[in-house]
């Protein structure tokens, strides 16, 4: 098939090969993204052992992943908006894959973080525009399906994340778990480069200062997140000095037709309560899937091999229900959706925290398989309202802002349990930590009827 012409193949959707290729280059980059996330969170004892460091200097590695993620999101966001969504997806691309063979070479944990760092700002590119590029890419009609594609593919790389480590792992060293990542960028930044959409840029310059504000604002948000059980003082100096500088960047950015923190989209009741709702039911997701692998092998006994195999069902769920909820999105009202996924959800969570498990884990298999049903139901729909919400050229401002509010959620479910693990005893703090997600998904689902049939 020839190539369009450029005017044309900026106005038109891609069509029939090219449509199935810019698809898959988008899913193939959010998997590997995700999935890269969770083998390096399953090798970090490896690491630490490797590089001599002790196991909590070792967490660097994951931290500087999360906080790079969460700082530039929003940015990449405004510079696809600027310079085209295909121009910086693709460098995002190129960024995590160029990082991924940093991180395979990295001699030191200094060397290492500082990779993992850059891997952070590249798949901030691809995870603020992902979603935005599908938009462009497939009819009006199909976009919660699409949607629902790529939640299929987050869940599947995200269960699959400790298994493909493991097996890395048991036949080559840790390095390998960063270079596996080079075929396939080398191959999605090809593959992008030619079937993705053009959309045209707006050409309008990014405000620096509001970056500076915006990175750093983000940044003493994670890092004080994470410092809070340890170093209590530091967290609070640090949790003031983001919430002081947001508070500028918001003020800075108010007046302006297309900010960086999409005020604009937020100022729609639609869009603002699917933001909420999304935080509450990602907190609720995270305080979950932290507590549960606590409660089975502190209360229940069990090994770290029989607890993944207990907590699988849940991904599973999801990957099967999010591409059914895409489809039933265009059918009835998202609002309702989300609330019987919040629901679920929240029935799981609770009945994971009250049920009378007598020492035997297996009656958590239903359990934690509603838990994936709400979850799936929730996300698609939701992300659904979250696009249909926003105007079509700012939809890289959606995108960046929905990445926002699910690092967010599961910041605050992490940190909730962190909190619990350091108040109250390792046996309790686990059900307790369901119990408040069950609260958290509730409170999604609620505000989410908020929005009745939009």
């Amino acid at each position: 098939m020839t190539a369009l012409p450029a005017q044309a193949e900026a106005d038109a959707e891609p069509q029939g090969v090219w449509r199935a290729a810019a698809i898959a280059a988008v899913l193939a980059a959010m998997g590997m993204v995700v999935l890269n996330a969770a083998v390096a969170n399953v090798a970090l004892p490896t690491i630490a052992r490797s590089l001599q460091v002790t196991p909590a200097l070792s967490v660097r590695v994951v931290i500087a992943y999360q906080t790079a993620l969460v700082m530039a999101l929003l940015p990449c966001a405004a510079l696809g908006e600027s310079l085209g969504y295909r121009r910086v997806f693709t460098g995002g691309v190129a960024l995590f894959t160029a990082a991924s063979a940093l991180c395979a070479l990295a001699p030191s944990l200094a060397w290492l973080v500082a990779a993992r760092f850059l891997q952070g700002l590249g798949g901030a590119g691809v995870m603020a525009l992902g979603v935005a590029l599908l938009r462009f890419t497939v009819p009006h009609g199909q976009l919660g399906a699409a949607i629902g594609w790529n939640a299929l593919t987050v869940a599947l790389s995200s269960a699959a994340g400790p298994t493909v480590g493991a097996a890395i792992l048991s036949v080559g060293s840790w390095p390998w778990l960063f270079a596996v990542n080079l075929p396939l960028g080398v191959a999605v930044v090809a593959l992008a480069g030619r079937a993705l959409p053009r959309v045209a840029g707006t050409g309008r310059p990014l405000d620096l200062l509001s970056v500076a504000l915006n990175a750093g604002g983000f940044a003493a948000l994670v890092v004080g997140a994470e410092l809070a059980p340890e170093r209590p003082a530091l967290a609070v100096a640090l949790l003031v000095a983001a919430v002081l500088g947001l508070a500028a960047l918001v003020r800075r950015e108010a007046p302006r037709s297309a900010p960086l923190i999409p005020l604009d989209l937020l100022r729609a009741a639609s869009f603002r309560l699917s933001v909420i709702a999304s935080v509450c039911c990602f907190a609720g997701q995270a305080a979950g899937m932290v507590a549960l692998p606590f409660y089975l092998q502190h209360a229940l006994g069990r090994g770290a091999l029989a607890t993944g195999l207990y907590i699988t069902p849940w991904p599973l769920t999801v990957a099967v229900a999010a591409p059914i909820a895409g489809r039933l999105a265009n059918r009835v009202p998202t609002g309702w959706l989300c609330a019987a996924g919040g629901a679920c959800l929240s029935t799981g969570l609770a009945a994971a925290a009250l049920w009378p498990l007598r020492g035997d884990p297996r009656p958590l298999v239903p359990i934690v398989m509603l838990c994936g049903l709400g979850f799936g139901l929730f996300q698609t729909p939701n992300n659904r309202n979250m696009f249909l919400a926003a105007p079509r050229e700012r939809s890289g401002a959606a995108g960046g802002l929905q990445g926002t509010a699910r690092l967010a959620g599961q910041t605050l479910g992490a940190v909730v349990m962190t909190l619990l693990f350091a108040l109250a005893p390792v046996d309790a703090a686990p059900r307790i930590g369901l119990g408040i997600g069950a609260v958290l998904a509730l409170a999604a689902g609620l505000v989410s009827a908020g929005r009745g049939g939009s």
